[in-house]
């Protein structure tokens, strides 16, 4: 079976509906000459197979990856498995169409036992070695293995507290290095293997990302967003650049305009000495451009131009995840932002005044986009705000408190408007997003994969709210001092990022300019 390269002098660049389009602008973005970690893909047509256990589907995942791990060899200098320069690989999903955080990714595939020296070797830090080998562990059992994530939470914060470390980030090296065996144990105790060949790690992986096309969170996404008809999904393996190599390292997601609000202003998005799940699994609250730039100025320069020849290049706003190794920017994705209702009106405004698109594409652009959710709204009669958080997707939610998606989806259907709260952005909760009034959490960012599906339904979302607690066992909350209770009411302004006790009076002000701009575009064009 082929196998479509890219990078590492490839040109190929087949389309979307065979490898997804994940990979697709993958190989678009390594034809401009952008930085991008050479990758091979495992196309699409495979995906039903594999889900349905054919031993032949089998076979030939096995034969593409023996083949595609030979191209990586090649284009990196590095070896897989090796003791001296490893090399490490990502596997992750791609459907034709863009699903944020609904499917499955194991990243630092290769990490076995021996090949932490190699890392070590490579890199000279013991820290960082050990940090990718308790990183697999953990998302190879997750993913793969689909063991419970619960016991590797609490085996992370045990050893927190007890190293009085702060964090995970305040760990040593002796201390992630036990990390690592305690999580193997976890592992063996529920009777599973962890295996230690690393071409056995990644045919696991690889069938694994392709049975996450069927996953709860994936049928639900692709039932809400009208996207039954898709396919499958690719598998791309990539060779791993590490954003937490040190502390000149990071990684994150970057807009090359705001999806909020439609500004034409990038809103940037890192996590330095981390590595891109940290950022869009929403369970950290990241840094913004303006420490990027006093840490990384050419960097965080360089990035800027990236973001404006993508824009350009795709004729649309760029949602692009990124990783940067001991000061070097590699560029991992690129996609159509996300947005809400009144950042594609004025977007498609201001790119027809920029030229990059004609009238006709930026009304193709609008069709189905709920006007009716253009007008600005703000609060009244809610007096100072409890709290306030980061704001990932404007608009005003007024709703009683829920701390669950299927006790969110209780209420909704009972004809009670929700305000989900959550420790953190999870795309598990989709459900729940789609039945609620707004989404508030404790930790997690703008540029979260949950936070982006937020801004796609038109849900106020306001994250990293310090303030904010949730016990999501007893079904309360607290806001500061006050105890939240389940039906309890919350207004939220996602513009601001504030939360409000009570219920508050919503006043709404049409955007009459934008929309008079459109009326008359669709009259020229008629």
């Amino acid at each position: 079976m082929h196998i479509a390269r890219i990078g590492g002098g490839s040109v190929e660049q087949p389309a979307a509906d065979m490898i997804g389009s994940k990979a697709a602008n993958l190989a678009r973005m390594a034809a401009l000459g952008l930085p991008v970690p050479p990758a091979f893909v495992l196309p699409i047509d495979l995906c039903a197979a594999i889900v349905a256990g054919e031993s032949e589907a089998r076979a030939a995942v096995g034969e593409s990856l023996r083949d595609g791990i030979a191209f990586l060899e090649q284009a990196t200098g590095r070896k897989f498995g090796d003791k001296r320069n490893p090399l490490l690989v990502s596997v992750r999903s791609g459907a034709a169409h863009s699903m944020p955080g609904m499917l499955d990714t194991v990243l630092n595939v290769g990490c076995a036992p021996a090949v932490v020296d190699g890392l070590i070797r490579m890199s000279g830090h013991a820290h960082f070695a050990w940090d990718c080998r308790r990183r697999f562990i953990e998302s190879f059992a997750q993913v793969v293995l689909r063991l419970d994530p619960a016991p590797f939470a609490r085996k992370l914060d045990e050893l927190v507290a007890a190293e009085r470390a702060g964090g995970e980030h305040g760990l040593d090296s002796e201390a992630l290095e036990r990390l690592a065996a305690e999580y193997r144990q976890i592992v063996e105790s529920e009777d599973d293997v962890l295996p230690d060949d690393p071409m056995q790690q990644l045919e696991a992986a690889a069938h694994a990302v392709y049975r996450s096309w069927m996953s709860p969170r994936a049928v639900t996404y692709r039932r809400l967003q009208g996207l039954d008809d898709l396919k499958g999904t690719a598998v791309t393996v990539q060779a791993m650049v590490y954003g937490n190599r040190n502390f000149r390292s990071g990684s994150g997601v970057a807009f090359s305009r705001d999806p909020s609000t439609g500004a034409a202003e990038p809103v940037i998005d890192v996590l330095f000495a981390a590595q891109g799940e940290d950022v869009v699994s929403g369970q950290r609250t990241p840094d913004n451009e303006a420490a990027l730039g006093r840490r990384l100025t050419d960097v965080a320069r360089q990035l800027r131009e990236v973001l404006g020849l993508l824009e350009r290049d795709f004729a649309d706003v760029q949602d692009v995840e990124f990783t940067i190794e001991d000061g070097k920017l590699w560029i991992l994705q690129t996609r159509a932002a996300k947005r809400t209702p009144r950042a594609a009106l004025r977007i498609a405004i201001d790119l027809v005044h920029e030229g990059l698109i004609d009238r006709e594409e930026a009304l193709r652009r609008l069709e189905g986009v709920p006007f009716e959710r253009l007008a600005r709204q703000h609060l009244n009669d809610v007096g100072v705000p409890a709290a306030c958080g980061i704001s990932a997707s404007p608009g005003i939610a007024v709703g009683r408190a829920a701390f669950n998606a299927e006790r969110a989806v209780a209420l909704a259907e009972s004809g009670t408007p929700v305000i989900l709260l959550r420790p953190d952005t999870s795309t598990a909760d989709v459900a729940g997003f789609s039945a609620a009034a707004g989404i508030v959490t404790a930790v997690g960012g703008r540029t979260a994969h949950a936070a982006l599906v937020a801004r796609q339904m038109g849900k106020p979302c306001v994250v990293g709210c310090a303030a904010l607690t949730v016990d999501t066992n007893g079904q309360a909350a607290r806001l500061g001092e006050t105890l939240i209770k389940e039906g309890d009411w919350l207004s939220i302004e996602g513009e601001t990022g504030a939360i409000y006790l009570g219920c508050g009076t919503v006043i709404t002000e049409h955007a009459e300019a934008e929309l008079a701009e459109i009326e008359s575009w669709r009259s020229k064009v008629a």
